[in-house]
């Protein structure tokens, strides 16, 4: 079986991923710096679902997960150049999956510096070690952010992406032009992908279903940007993992029918590929929250607020190249997930 690295398994998505892949019987190695940008709590309780325990885990040290044989952990940050060189030459991964990177985009806003050391720093050190180390293939979680200005919908993989609306997109658009340099000049396989608003079970506390249930459960007001005028193409976090599997085992090759003179933005001559991963049934904020109060049987008190800066009103994913080239499309209904993610909410927090 492959050796997979995983970013970011602390994380919402990376956690969900890393324990996918050591089910199936991959050799998989987690890597985090388990940063405070919300609290580290439900970090060290998802590795803990892993089978990784709090007292096992040390900067630098590898932890052997008690639940699979064929998973273990690194706390490292993708900054630490040579921890991280260390680590691949130790390693010999076969497979890169990076998950890890400063997340938000409002806290892009008041703290822009942790964006470029992870998101950019870091990643370049991460393509660096997959150049010196013949890494087969490297996928990386790149964002529906990406698409900034653009307002035609759904929004395409083969739609310019040049208006970034917040640094997160800008250093989320940089990762795709460094690996498409990588796969030009060193022939790396790289695909990016670009999720649009994961939500489920384990899921970030700073993101809107989580933030919405806590704020119902306590009788306390929501914050309703846009007025609720928001647009979102929800996406549940099974169908993100199950798209990111098929991506990992099928490396990209060039596209012969690339061309300069018509260049498509998601494919390249190189070995270089950019996907779509959306459940293409844009949600308006309002029934989002009404499906919320509906599972959690309490009403939402609503605090109306205008847009914030480096939001965007709307966005739909347009995944056809997914479902021709994988045989893949996201399905589950907003319905459900918000039925399964209340469901862990409550188990989680007794609530």
């Amino acid at each position: 079986m492959p050796r997979i690295l995983i970013t970011g398994t602390a994380g919402f998505i990376g956690f969900h991923l890393a324990n996918r892949l050591a089910a199936e019987g991959d050799e998989v190695v987690g890597l985090d710096v388990i940063n405070d940008y919300y609290g580290p709590a439900i970090k060290y309780d998802r590795l803990a679902q892993a089978g990784i325990t709090r007292e096992a885990v040390s900067y630098g040290a590898m932890a052997a997960s008690t639940r699979f044989p064929n998973y273990r952990f690194i706390q490292l940050g993708l900054e630490d150049k040579a921890g991280l060189e260390a680590l691949f030459a130790r390693e010999q991964f076969d497979i890169v999956v990076n998950l890890a990177a400063q997340a938000g985009v409002r806290y892009s806003l008041v703290n822009p510096q942790a964006y470029v050391d992870s998101n950019i720093i870091g990643f370049v050190n991460l393509l660096e070690c997959c150049r010196r180390f013949g890494i087969s293939h490297i996928a990386y979680a790149s964002s529906s952010s990406v698409y900034g200005l653009n307002e035609k919908m759904p929004l395409s993989t083969r739609h310019n992406v040049d208006h970034p609306v917040s640094l997160y997109a800008a250093s989320k658009k940089s990762n795709e032009l460094m690996a498409h340099t990588y796969s030009h000049l060193f022939g790396i396989p790289s695909t990016g992908l670009r999720f649009f608003t994961v939500y489920g079970p384990w899921g970030r506390p700073d993101m809107a279903l989580f933030l919405f249930t806590q704020a119902i459960l306590r009788g306390e007001p929501i914050k309703v940007f846009n007025y609720g005028n928001m647009v979102r193409d929800f996406t549940y976090i099974d169908d993100i993992i199950e798209g990111v599997v098929r991506v990992i085992r099928r490396p990209p090759a060039g596209n012969p029918g690339w061309s300069g003179l018509a260049p498509d933005p998601a494919s390249s001559p190189a070995p270089y590929r950019i996907f779509n991963i959306g459940n293409q049934h844009p949600v308006k904020l309002t029934d989002f929250i009404a499906a919320i109060e509906e599972e959690l049987g309490r009403p939402a008190i609503r605090e109306l607020l205008p847009i914030q800066p480096g939001d965007v009103p709307a966005t739909s994913a347009d995944v056809s190249s997914l479902v021709e080239e994988l045989g893949y499309k996201p399905e589950t209904p907003v319905r459900e997930g918000i039925r399964k993610f209340v469901e862990w909410y409550r188990e989680y927090y007794k609530a």
